[in-house]
C-alpha cells in the first residue's frame, strides 16, 4: 500500500494526497451504490486501487482510479472486446469501474519460466481471439503510430538506440499488413485463467499492426526475466515460438520487440520512473 500510495503521489501531487484521504470514503459509496459485499484489495497495487468483491452471489472487481480518462478508455476497450476473451464491464462512472472476476484467476506469470512454453501457447490463442473483435466505426481508439510519435522527440536515450527504434518503427508501420483492435499491453499479469480457459484484463484498446501485440510478453515478467542467466536465449525462443504459431515473421517481432523496449524506456523517462530495467532489455535485445 505504501508503494501505492507514493505512486499517487509521484504522478498527481496534491490532487493525488486529496484522492488517496477521499480513497476508504469512495469505497464504501460505491460498496452501496454496487451492493457489494466482502471487499478486499489486492497486494500489488501500483496506479489503480483494484478490490476483489462480491455483487450478490457474483464475483466482480472494483477499480478506482484518479485517471478518469484512463478508465474511461479502458471502459471503451472492454465493451469493444466483448465476447472476445476478455472480462466484461458491469457498470461504471467517472473513476470507477465494475469489472468481472477471473474465477480461478491464476495468472499466466506462474507459468514463469519452468512452463514457458506453454504460456506462449496460450497466448498466442488469447492473442488469435482478441484479434477477431470487429474494428469499431468510429475512431475511439488511437493508432499505434500515436504512441509511437514519442520516439520522435528529443530524448535522453543514447542515440544508437532511438534511431534505430525510428528506423524501425516508420519501416514497421510502413509494412503492416493490416490494422486489428489491439489489447495493447498483454503481458503475463494481464491473462488470468477463468473456468477452463483463459481471458485477458486491463485492455489499453489501439488500432495496428497484428505483431505489435506480441511484444509485451516477450520482455516480461518485469523484472524476472532479466535476472536468470539465459534470457537472451528465452527471448529469441520465445520469438521463433510465436512466429511459428502465428504465422508471423520473426524479423518482424524481433523489431517491434526492440521498438516497444525503447518506447517503455521513452515512457518511463516522461513519467519520471526508474527506465533501468527497459535500458537493460534494450541493451540484451539490441
Amino acid at each position: 500500500m505504501q508503494h501505492f500510495n507514493q505512486n499517487i503521489i509521484n504522478l498527481y501531487g496534491d490532487k493525488g494526497k486529496n484522492w488517496l484521504h477521499s480513497l476508504p470514503k469512495l469505497i464504501q459509496e460505491y460498496a452501496e451504490d454496487w451492493h457489494l459485499t466482502q471487499l478486499t484489495p489486492f497486494n500489488n497495487l501500483t496506479y489503480n486501487y483494484v478490490l476483489s468483491a462480491v455483487q450478490n452471489t457474483k464475483p466482480v472487481i472494483l477499480k478506482i482510479s484518479p485517471d478518469i480518462e484512463s478508465l474511461r478508455k479502458e471502459a471503451n476497450a472492454l465493451r469493444a472486446f466483448a465476447e472476445h476473451s476478455c472480462v466484461k464491464l458491469y457498470a461504471e462512472k467517472d473513476d470507477a469501474l465494475l469489472i468481472e472476476r477471473a474465477i480461478p484467476g491464476q495468472s499466466l506469470k506462474n507459468y514463469f519460466n519452468l512452463r514457458d512454453e506453454e504460456a506462449i501457447y496460450i497466448a498466442s490463442d488469447l492473442i488469435t481471439k482478441l484479434h477477431k473483435a470487429p474494428l469499431p466505426i468510429e475512431n475511439q481508439f488511437p493508432h499505434i503510430s500515436d504512441w509511437l510519435a514519442l520516439l520522435d522527440q528529443d530524448l535522453n536515450i543514447p542515440s544508437e538506440y532511438l534511431q534505430k527504434a525510428r528506423d524501425l518503427k516508420n519501416h514497421l508501420l510502413e509494412t503492416s499488413p493490416k490494422n486489428v483492435l489491439l489489447h495493447g499491453d498483454l503481458h503475463h499479469d494481464n491473462i488470468l485463467s477463468h473456468s477452463n480457459d483463459w481471458i485477458a484484463i486491463d485492455p489499453k484498446g489501439i488500432i495496428g499492426d497484428p505483431a505489435y501485440e506480441i511484444a509485451a510478453f516477450i520482455r516480461n515478467p518485469i523484472p524476472d526475466l532479466l535476472t536468470i542467466p539465459n534470457a537472451k536465449e528465452i527471448i529469441e525462443k520465445r520469438i521463433q515460438l510465436f512466429a511459428h504459431i502465428l504465422k508471423t515473421p520473426s524479423q518482424r517481432i524481433a523489431q517491434w520487440n526492440f521498438v516497444q523496449a525503447v518506447l517503455a524506456w521513452a515512457w518511463a523517462l516522461e513519467d519520471d520512473c526508474d527506465p533501468f530495467y527497459f535500458k537493460k532489455f534494450t541493451e540484451t535485445f539490441k
